[in-house]
């Protein structure tokens, strides 16, 4: 069986030097791998594309579940997954919880994955 990642708050921005820059410490490592294992599944990149179509734009669980046909728990789930990767912001209105994408996290695991420094 493979080792588990350990459980870490990978919540705080993401604020390390591109991977070309050189050897990266061994936590900072870990942060990145668990944010990138929160987008490695088909149904949070479809949620991501959604969210991310219009920044501004904040849709329930039950909307992103029936947009990418999965159960709303299912879509509960996942959406659980970005959060705690800070990729998305949730917050209650009501009886719902309204999720948005955190773009400027997704710019920086972007600006991570840069090839230049």
């Amino acid at each position: 069986m493979p080792k588990a990642l350990p459980v870490i708050d990978v919540s705080a921005p993401i604020c390390c030097a591109p991977l070309a820059a050189g050897p990266m410490s061994t936590d900072t490592a870990v942060e990145l791998a668990l944010r990138l294992k929160a987008l490695a599944d088909p149904i949070r990149i479809q949620m991501m594309s959604l969210l991310m179509a219009d920044p501004t734009h904040e849709m329930t669980a039950t909307d992103l579940a029936s947009a990418v046909s999965v159960s709303g728990g299912t879509a509960t789930h996942h959406l659980n997954q970005l959060r705690s990767a800070g990729l998305v912001a949730s917050q209650r209105r009501g009886v719902n919880n309204l999720y948005r994408a955190e773009p400027a996290n997704l710019e920086a695991l972007r600006g991570v994955l840069d090839t230049c420094c």
